[in-house]
């Protein structure tokens, strides 16, 4: 009896371990399994060529305006009147024709005056520039030589009172063009003044939609620029009023198409810049942009929030990335390509690259990438060169 349960004890023993084998055996194959691929998690984009606008955004507040009277800032012949008080008119239509051809003429060479002056500017700076590198270069040169005894103390001193010479000139030279530059800009913004609301034929022209509730050119007659040409009654339109500065207002026209943004009322809709004031204002030293929005928005009341997005410098047919994707180290910006892809795996590679213009989360690369290349655009914090990577979403 007493070796039955002997028998029975060791018998139980041999089951028990042979099921704790089994079960070690079986979580051990679906660990195995389970094991994730080697490399760093990351997500891809290719890299595109597009057209990437630098955006200023600036808030302001809606406003109403119901009624405009045109002016004219000049006194002028008036060679044809095209409409009568009570008529209807658009925007854009012509209302007279009047005698500016000698102002037409002084803001065309105003205009080329200007530009050819911020040219003047530019290639002077640009050729500044180029000394300044150079001189800088020929001192760094002489201080690693000078380390290995091969230049004396002198010729380094030399190099940088060349230097110093250099930038002193720069800053003269650049600081007299400037004044120059900012004097033609004046005129170009006086003469702009009296042809507002004028064509380049020397047509006065409706700003806005509405009824001429008054007109003041007669055919033979002059126009003064103490009474409006006219004065028209519009539809209660609604228009942003925005302040933006002095390096931004250089960079705007009359006419260009701005995106408008109402957050409360979660509408995005597109404006037109309908007036840019010549003089900034005394207490900001801002200069007031007004916007008119070009479409109906229901609920959209005047006091209402809204930023607007002013669209500058364009660079067409470049590499255009998501910001994101930018990593910097010690002033260099760098990202991360996955280079020899295959079953969702490659390769981290590091790549230093220069930018331009940046845009609404958007950067153009000027150098370092190219059209194809695939972009890691999530993960690459941390990357380093030569790591493997396991791709787990990819944009086209």
């Amino acid at each position: 009896m007493k070796q039955k349960k002997i028998v029975a004890a060791l018998l139980a023993g041999a089951m028990i371990f042979g099921l704790a084998a089994c079960q070690s055996g079986g979580e051990a194959s679906g660990s195995q399994g389970d094991a994730a691929p080697a490399g760093v998690a990351v997500q891809v984009q290719e890299v595109a060529i597009d057209t990437i606008s630098t955006e200023n955004k600036v808030s302001g507040r809606v406003v109403t305006d119901g009624q405009e009277s045109v002016f004219v800032m000049t006194n002028a012949q008036c060679l044809a009147v095209y409409v009568e008080a009570g008529d209807a008119v658009t925007a854009g239509q012509t209302l007279c024709a009047l005698d500016l051809a000698s102002t037409l003429s002084s803001y065309s060479a105003a205009n080329i005056t200007y530009t050819s002056a911020v040219q003047s500017y530019q290639d002077q700076a640009a050729i500044f520039d180029k000394q300044i590198d150079l001189a800088e270069k020929n001192v760094s040169d002489l201080q690693a030589l000078f380390e290995i005894g091969a230049a004396s103390q002198l010729e380094i001193d030399q190099a940088e009172l060349s230097l110093q010479t250099a930038r002193a000139q720069r800053d003269s030279t650049l600081a007299q063009l400037e004044a120059g530059m900012q004097s033609y800009k004046s005129n170009v913004e006086q003469l702009g003044s009296v042809l507002e609301n004028v064509d380049a034929k020397g047509n006065v022209i409706a700003p806005i939609d509405g009824t001429i509730i008054s007109l003041s050119a007669t055919e033979g007659g002059f126009i003064s620029a103490s009474a409006p040409v006219a004065v028209i009654d519009g539809v209660d339109r609604m228009e942003v009023a925005v302040s933006v500065s002095e390096a931004l207002v250089p960079k705007l026209s009359r006419g260009d198409e701005v995106d408008v943004s109402i957050s409360s009322l979660g509408v995005d809709v597109v404006g037109t810049i309908k007036s840019i004031d010549l003089a900034a204002s005394m207490q900001t030293k801002l200069y007031s942009v007004t916007v008119s929005i070009n479409e109906d928005v229901p609920g959209l009341l005047s006091g209402m929030f809204a930023d607007v997005s002013f669209r500058t410098d364009t660079s067409a047919d470049t590499v255009v990335i998501p910001t994101e994707a930018i990593l910097t180290s010690n002033g260099q910006q760098y990202v991360f390509v996955a280079d020899g892809i295959s079953e969702g795996s490659g390769t981290a590679r590091y790549v230093e690259i220069s930018t331009g213009l940046t845009g609404n989360g958007v950067t153009e690369v000027t150098s370092g990438l190219k059209a194809g290349d695939m972009l890691v655009t999530v993960g690459q914090a941390y990357l380093s060169e030569g790591d493997p990577v396991r791709i787990v979403s990819e944009e086209g």
